[in-house]
């Protein structure tokens, strides 16, 4: 099983030899294909070749491209997941309005429940007000319980005057370890054999990723509780480390101990379950405190 997830952060040539991923800097290191989980090319000064990005692909590797900033900001994704995509794909196209929202409902539930589990590591008063909204929510989050918790989530943990707008280490932080975990639910999507564009809730015609951003919702938390543990002055190397190892921290669910990645995976396939067969009790939270 991949465990690995590789970071190249200076000037290297990668390239593929009999299993492996060669990284050719002042030295030559090797890495076999089998190992890895996740690459992530922090650097411009990279340079992959063709046939390493056709194995990366075929091994469903999620590869993570940075700007000049080192910031994610694309990913390489295949065109195929899985043999039978085709009709993974006819049965997302037939979910109806009807299983969405009520799959989208208990995503915003359990997002909400986190958070608000979130706030009382902290000792946070502003808990019981997320608590409260878990009891209002209505099918399809009609009355956007979500966006209100987030409100006042956010100001609790970073203060009343924190936006998610504005431009500081600590947004860097959240939206680096947010799009990380956005990259990863975009593997499994497409490892399952679905499209990442057609999502529950998501649907804006700009963004790829509509159906990630949906499901990735209650592991936005594990994200939160790493920066609030950190509150970087700045985000540099040594941040990113600390927030890439969120991937290996272990959670419950299913009723055992796993990483991150992992859960993802399991989450992700209950979720697809879940929405074929109409049965929300079929989804696989993790059950893990932060």
């Amino acid at each position: 099983m991949s465990w690995r997830t590789v970071v190249i952060s200076s000037s290297a040539k990668l390239d593929y030899h009999m299993g492996y991923m060669v990284v050719r800097k002042d030295e030559e290191i090797k890495i076999h294909i089998s190992e890895i989980s996740i690459l992530i090319i922090e650097s411009t000064a990279v340079s992959l070749t063709a046939a390493l990005l056709s194995e990366l692909t075929k091994k469903k590797i999620k590869v993570i491209f940075c700007d000049e900033k080192r910031n994610p900001s694309s990913e390489l994704v295949s065109y195929y997941g899985a043999h039978d995509t085709s009709e993974k794909i006819r049965r997302q196209m037939a979910w109806t309005n009807d299983v969405k929202s009520i799959i989208w409902t208990e995503i915003v539930r359990e997002k909400i429940l986190k958070q608000a589990k979130h706030l009382d590591e902290w000792n946070l008063a502003e808990a019981e007000m997320l608590y409260n909204y878990i009891n209002e929510i209505e099918i399809g989050d009609a009355s956007n319980r979500e966006g209100h918790a987030a409100k006042v989530y956010f100001n609790a943990l970073f203060g009343k005057d924190f936006t998610r707008t504005e431009e500081n280490s600590i947004n860097a932080a959240l939206n680096y370890g947010y799009g990380i975990i956005l990259s990863t639910f975009n593997r499994e999507i497409v490892s399952n054999g679905y499209i990442t564009q057609i999502g529950l809730f998501h649907d804006n015609m700009f963004n790829q990723f509509n159906l990630g951003s949906d499901l990735m919702e209650p592991f936005r938390p594990l994200v939160d509780y790493i920066v609030m543990s950190l509150m970087p002055q700045k985000f540099e190397r040594e941040e990113k480390l600390e927030i890439l190892r969120i991937l290996q921290q272990e959670v419950t669910i299913a009723g055992r101990r796993e990483v991150v990645n992992n859960a993802i995976k399991i989450y992700c396939k209950s979720v697809f379950d879940a929405l074929n067969e109409n049965d929300t009790s079929l989804i696989k939270f993790y059950k893990d405190e932060l």
